[in-house]
């Protein structure tokens, strides 16, 4: 289990904090945003944002782990449906979360060039999404992914938790 922890740590470090690190940092510098901004409200609240959002998604990323048994990454996929916590509401909030914490930075530096990077990265994941994850998914869970694609929106929030009753954790 402890592999597993790792292997989660290091896709956490490497992919999530590429696309809203790194990315982030080398569009503002292109686009001329090089220093601190000063204090505001706005930028508190989009400071606030970002750190929920990035717990948003680090929380999902520990729940591949410990519901899962694997990590959110393709090579080394959840071997159990990840149904539980914010899984139960949105079929997708780890990548909420990342979209998130890039419109918190879009706010905090007043860059519409990372509002572009959100948008083009949400699509990018969209496509990844209902062109490999899905189908993939729904080879792998069969009819138990199905039940849950009809209760839980792919972007939009479910009213009503996701419950599998035959499930026992």
């Amino acid at each position: 289990m402890r592999i597993l922890f790792v292997k989660v740590i290091i896709l956490i470090i490497l992919v999530p904090g590429t696309v809203v690190v790194i990315v982030p940092y080398l569009i503002l510098l292109k686009s001329g945003v090089i220093g601190w901004p000063g204090v505001s409200i706005i930028r508190i609240l989009a400071s606030v944002m970002g750190v929920l959002c990035a717990s948003l998604s680090l929380y999902c990323a520990w729940g591949f782990a410990v519901h899962g048994h694997g990590t959110p990454a393709p090579i080394d996929p959840p071997k159990v449906l990840v149904t539980q916590g914010l899984y139960a509401f949105n079929r997708n909030p780890m990548y909420v979360g990342i979209i998130g914490v890039i419109l918190s930075e879009a706010l905090f530096f007043g860059s519409v060039s990372l509002i572009v990077y959100a948008v083009v990265l949400w699509f990018g994941f969209h496509l990844f999404i209902i062109s490999y994850e899905e189908p993939h998914l729904r080879s792998q869970f069969g009819k138990a992914y199905q039940e849950y694609c009809q209760k839980v929106p792919r972007w939009g929030v479910a009213m009503q938790p996701f419950c599998d009753e035959e499930r026992t954790s």
